[in-house]
């Protein structure tokens, strides 16, 4: 059955659908932290569907939520008064920690930040955009004009100018052999030199850790001491937390919080797991950034009832059951047992990232030379083993990426952490 849909596949998709695994593998069901395949082997799930199943598969009271609101309604767009939405828009706005907070939903976080970038650039009268080198925002039009990740970037037309900004990756790189406060200083002087090359940009779009890039990330601050510059030019500052927000750090909330020195940002997008497997996506703006525009607008599919009634009830499960306070406990301990292995383990270069976000990054033993074949290698290994990871990287690197529920527990977490020892040790 496997065979033939992926013959169906192949027949009728795009051939750029990138694939997992030499045999692709159809994922059938799941539960908890689980996922079962069309053949019966089942897996311990440490991606969640690109980080987009964030608290758990088949989650009761987020199935239960789905099945009555379609009993009653499905959708029926924006031009109609929608509770589900409403009530889901002001619990995030006073998540946020932006003032006078407005929200707006979409169907991803590819649209979330095509929005922010609409508001903007329309706010400050710009299309000049500051992005950081080795990220990603997306794949429609203008967002793969931000992305700083070649791997991801199929053209470099764009209706932006877009200017690339030191600092989203902490160990490559001209400033990489500074210590974390000349790092953060060699950056803004950078950016501050940047600006004195360029027309007035909009806005800097940054992810916090760095997703499709390996789970990179600058010291903490690095954003706080942006903001200050860019706050002296009215220049926005817009915190794509497509991956990073709703506790998966551990340590905070959203992402931007370890840069939350010098306030908010202007622009929060978010998306992924908020969701928990649901389309949602979504831009959080002070009053005057979201209402900026000056024609009409709607959202067909961005805020249905059926996906609002998912998201209400996960962030209801995620905070009364402290999910975030599980990410930093069950992660730092996940984080420290990978760093022990890879001690052992010539080819991983670098274990980092914080909560249940975790990065491994590999190179050829030895050198600073990434190895893609190795993290290829790894990942069919784990497969083999029973437990799915994710990997990326940007120039010069190469990953997996360690993203499970934030519902996992230590049993879990030590059973994954044995089978990727056994991956990673079977590349030596």
């Amino acid at each position: 059955m496997t065979d033939d849909l992926l013959g169906r596949h192949r027949s009728v998709l795009p051939d750029w659908l990138a694939f997992y695994y030499e045999e692709p593998i159809e994922i059938t069901h799941g539960e908890g932290r689980h996922v079962w395949d069309s053949r019966g082997n089942r897996y311990l799930d440490f991606f969640g569907g690109i980080l987009t199943t964030m608290t758990a598969h088949a989650l009761p009271e987020v199935t239960k939520a789905v099945s009555e609101q379609a009993g009653r309604i499905l959708h029926s767009s924006t031009l109609y008064l929608n509770r589900p939405m409403v009530e889901l828009a002001e619990r995030i706005a006073q998540l946020s920690g932006i003032p006078d907070a407005r929200v707006f939903f979409t169907t991803s976080g590819t649209e979330a930040n095509d929005t922010a970038l609409l508001l903007a650039t329309t706010y400050r009268r710009s299309n000049t955009i500051l992005a950081m080198r080795n990220s990603y925002h997306g794949r429609s039009f203008s967002a793969v004009g931000i992305t700083g990740n070649r791997g991801w970037s199929p053209t470099s037309l764009s209706p932006l100018q877009t200017l690339y900004v030191h600092g989203g990756v902490r160990t490559r790189g001209p400033y990489a052999a500074l210590d974390d406060r000349d790092f953060v200083a060699a950056c803004v002087d950078d950016l501050k030199d940047l600006l004195g090359h360029t027309r007035p940009p909009a806005a800097l779009i940054a992810e916090p850790i760095q997703g499709v890039g390996g789970f990179t990330s600058p010291p903490d601050g690095l954003y706080a001491a942006f903001r200050e510059v860019l706050h002296e030019r009215g220049v926005l500052w817009i915190a794509d937390e497509v991956q990073t927000g709703w506790g998966r750090t551990g340590e905070h909330f959203w992402g931007w919080q370890a840069h939350g020195r010098s306030g908010p940002p202007d622009i929060v997008t978010f998306a992924k797991g908020i969701g928990n497997g649901m389309s949602i996506g979504g831009v959080v703006a002070r009053a005057e950034i979201m209402n900026c525009l000056d024609a009409n607008s709607i959202s067909t599919f961005g805020g249905t009832q059926i996906t609002m009634a998912a998201g209400l009830a996960n962030l209801t499960y995620l905070l009364e059951h402290d999910l975030q306070g599980n990410a930093r406990r069950v992660g730092g301990m996940l984080i420290e047992r990978l760093r022990a292995v890879a001690a052992q383990v010539p080819a991983v270069r670098e274990v980092r990232g914080r909560g249940l976000m975790i990065g491994v990054e590999l190179t050829k033993p030895g050198t600073d030379e990434a190895d893609p074949a190795a993290v290829s290698a790894v990942l069919e290994e784990a497969r083999a083993g029973g437990l799915l990871i994710g990997k990326g990287g940007g120039h010069d690197t190469s990953a997996l990426r360690i993203a499970p529920p934030l519902t996992l527990n230590v049993a879990e977490a030590e059973e994954g952490a044995a089978i990727l020892e056994r991956a990673l040790r079977s590349v030596q």
